[in-house]
């Protein structure tokens, strides 16, 4: 029997998984993440005005929730490759449909911000 869980009430854990995906940097990471492995600077040129520090500890969040893993394969220099685990390829879809949303309603919201009136 599965747990119900609640996002409208305070102590859920559910709260934590949408703040994780609602996170600024989370999803311009797994969709850059979509078409396979890539290593950090890839991820960090892919994604235009995330700073290091920022793709790090986003990074980490994601590797530490299981939906994102890193891959060590040594070397000198390191050579670390990031990718998606099957869970975090799970996001992909409903980010898509967000992403679309988005980038379909822009001109929306921009005339709905430059109509309203000024404080």
């Amino acid at each position: 029997m599965s747990k119900a869980y609640d996002v409208m009430a305070a102590t859920c854990p559910s709260r934590t998984v949408l703040h994780r995906i609602g996170a600024r940097w989370t999803i311009f990471v797994v969709v850059a993440l979509a078409d396979g492995p890539r290593r950090f600077t890839a991820i960090k040129t892919h994604i235009e005005g995330i700073t290091p520090k920022v793709l790090t500890e986003t990074l980490r969040a994601l590797e530490s929730d299981g939906l994102v893993r890193r891959d060590d394969f040594g070397g000198n220099p390191p050579h670390v490759e990031y990718s998606l685990t099957q869970l975090g390829r799970s996001l992909l879809v409903p980010l898509a449909a967000v992403r679309e949303w988005a980038e379909t309603h822009v001109p929306d919201i921009l005339d709905a911000q430059s109509s309203r009136p000024a404080d």
